[in-house]
């Protein structure tokens, strides 16, 4: 655990050392932080964001090229804390846990379960900043792992839709990293409006919508309102609530919602894709599940493939935790199942080729 805060590192640490499997070791500092990874070799790293000496991203940036390790990162609700925590899931962070505000130590018993099982979901994810690396070393001596081709699910043919239609997309842990992969390769006049719900607070979801729309040619954004849904843009449902869709003088439409107990997960991916078959004919849906943990989505996605739309799984080989996606696949719901530098070449053969000129 690194955090400039003793407070921090006796509550957290408290948190861990309470669990029989968990040996916790701590440092102040980033330049603490990685004296230590010298003589020890952690199964994951909490790690704070603002710090003096060296802060989280530094830190983090050094840990992933010195000792590829999983990190979590411990980052305030504050905007700001927000951008760094997207850079350093940019950067290769496995995840992020959002500091309660205040004084922590009133907020424990709600904070300390989540705490936990993103440490523990983290120690056995898979690293995307050491992939980075590898990529890195490959390209300087040539060769490397040539990634597997897609994976149809049986009995379904990777045959081009027609007309107007949604793609839904669910995401969690790893998910931004995954976005971006995903949306950067789709062109400005994609045909079909992307709808996404991926596990994050309110305070989170904006900025990941503002940067992926810095990246990529279509537009992105968050859905804070009701909002008649276009090609060529994706909309990420607001955190702390559930994104729908429905209908507003024949149009599509989609609108943020407030939780519900049915669902665990928010935004819910199976509620998106459930309200999406109120109101869409199942052929004209995809649907697409991504690094996660849990299983949200799989089991709305498995309805949509058996009543006839089109689902694709992130391969186990590139997700960050197998979860979501391995659920589906685990169902029988997976139409495709792709690494993911694959998933937006097959989602372009599966939508119509372009949107109409408007």
């Amino acid at each position: 655990m690194i955090d400039d805060s003793a407070l921090v590192r006796k509550l957290l640490g408290r948190v861990l050392s309470s669990e029989p499997d968990f040996q916790v070791f701590f440092a102040r500092n980033g330049l603490e932080g990685l004296e230590q990874l010298n003589a020890i070799k952690p199964d994951v790293i909490t790690l704070d964001v603002h710090m003096p000496r060296m802060d989280g991203l530094a830190c983090l940036d050094r840990i992933m090229v010195e000792h590829p390790c999983p990190v979590v990162m411990v980052s305030s609700m504050t905007r700001e804390g927000a951008d760094a925590t997207l850079e350093a899931l940019r950067l290769g962070a496995v995840d992020f846990v959002p500091k309660p505000e205040g004084a922590v130590s009133l907020h424990m018993e709600v904070f300390a379960p989540l705490f936990l099982a993103k440490v523990r979901s983290a120690a056995g994810a898979k690293l995307k900043a050491s992939l980075r690396l590898r990529e890195r070393v490959q390209h300087r001596i040539g060769g490397g792992a040539t990634p597997r081709g897609r994976v149809p699910g049986p009995g379904q043919a990777a045959t081009r839709a027609t007309g107007t239609g949604i793609v839904l997309v669910g995401t969690s842990t790893g998910g931004p990293p995954a976005l971006e992969s995903l949306l950067a390769e789709l062109p400005s006049n994609f045909a079909w409006p992307i709808l996404i719900a991926q596990h994050m607070p309110a305070s989170f979801t904006g900025p990941l919508a503002r940067r992926l729309n810095d990246v990529c040619a279509i537009s992105v954004t968050e859905v804070v309102r009701p909002t008649a849904i276009e090609s060529g843009c994706a909309y990420i449902g607001r955190g702390d609530a559930d994104m729908v869709v429905s209908k507003r003088d024949g149009l599509l439409v989609a609108a943020p919602t407030p939780m519900n107990a049915r669902y665990p997960w928010h935004p819910s991916t199976d509620r998106l894709v459930n309200s999406a078959l109120e109101h869409v004919p199942p052929p004209q849906l995809i649907g697409i599940l991504m690094t996660g943990m849990g299983n949200d989505g799989a089991g709305a996605m498995t309805r949509l493939r058996a009543l006839g739309g089109r689902t694709i799984a992130e391969a186990e080989e590139t997700a960050v935790v197998w979860g979501m996606p391995g659920e589906l696949v685990k169902a029988g719901g997976a139409s495709f199942v792709l690494p993911l530098s694959k998933i937006a070449e097959q989602l372009k053969e599966l939508a119509p080729i372009h949107a109409p000129d408007s």
